[in-house]
């Protein structure tokens, strides 16, 4: 059974609907990357699947149950997630914002236990910013909050990671680092990952399985290296597009072409 799975969903905001019929199923270790042009369909997939964006139709499911029927409490102990906009405009501490992933494992008003500092520090060490957790997050750069928003997201330790351009703004260095992190939590874990991505080759190197949108809809879905050719992401994006294959590597390069 797919830890996380989209049956059906429509979605969309007041008479515009942006999500039609779509289906995807998403494993346990599994780590799927959502690629499409901009307004196809990626942010408002991530907010169905959080439960932010209650489906018109269809349903999501976790680990078997629907999202919908949860209390909000029992489905962030499911899901965790990184906002395309998670901005904070308190001046909290960087610790603080990270702690916050934590709430939903503790008792009303309960004490952070020996387990709750643990998950902290370890997400503060993991995403680079343990020199940082005493600065108040208005101070830091975007990147920075960034590396926050992720951080508050592994502290939750959740069954599903939803990441919204969990990269957005971060330098190579961390932004390596950090989907190591997020990969190898999938795969030691057992967390279903999707992210959203716009770096084709990214979500290349990144992804077990790539997802294009395409006007609210799935229009192909699978390894990337079978999804990722230069006749379908040129259709996709609408420019001339390269995919290069690395001599004896399943590796891709993805590149501009020329028109």
């Amino acid at each position: 059974m797919a830890l996380l799975e989209l049956d059906q969903v429509a979605a969309g905001y007041g008479r515009r609907l942006v999500l039609e019929g779509v289906s995807l199923a998403v494993e346990a270790g599994e780590v799927v990357a959502l690629l499409g042009r901009n307004g196809a369909g990626k942010t408002t997939l991530l907010r169905a699947a959080a439960g932010i964006l209650r489906p018109r139709a269809g349903r999501v499911l976790v680990d078997g149950r629907d999202l919908a029927r949860l209390a909000v409490r029992a489905s962030a102990r499911l899901v965790a997630g990184v906002a395309q906009d998670d901005a904070i405009e308190f001046a909290f501490t960087v610790r603080d914002v990270v702690a916050l992933g934590r709430y939903v494992h503790r008792t009303a008003l309960g004490p952070e236990g020996a387990g709750d500092r643990a998950a902290v520090e370890e997400a503060l060490a993991v995403t680079g910013l343990a020199d940082l957790a005493a600065r108040p997050v208005t101070e830091l750069s975007g990147g920075e909050r960034r590396r926050a928003s992720l951080a508050r997201c592994l502290a939750q330790d959740a069954a599903v990671m939803l990441l919204d351009e969990p990269t957005a703004h971060v330098d190579l260095g961390h932004e390596t680092r950090i989907l190591d992190t997020v990969r190898e939590r999938a795969r030691t874990k057992g967390k279903a990952v999707v992210a959203a991505l716009h770096d084709v080759n990214l979500a290349a190197a990144f992804a077990d399985r790539i997802v294009l949108l395409e006007g609210g809809r799935v229009v192909a879905q699978g390894p990337p290296a079978v999804v990722l050719t230069s006749e379908r992401l040129s259709a996709l994006y609408d420019v001339p597009v390269e995919v290069l294959r690395l001599p004896g590597r399943d590796d891709l390069f993805v590149r501009p072409g020329r028109r």
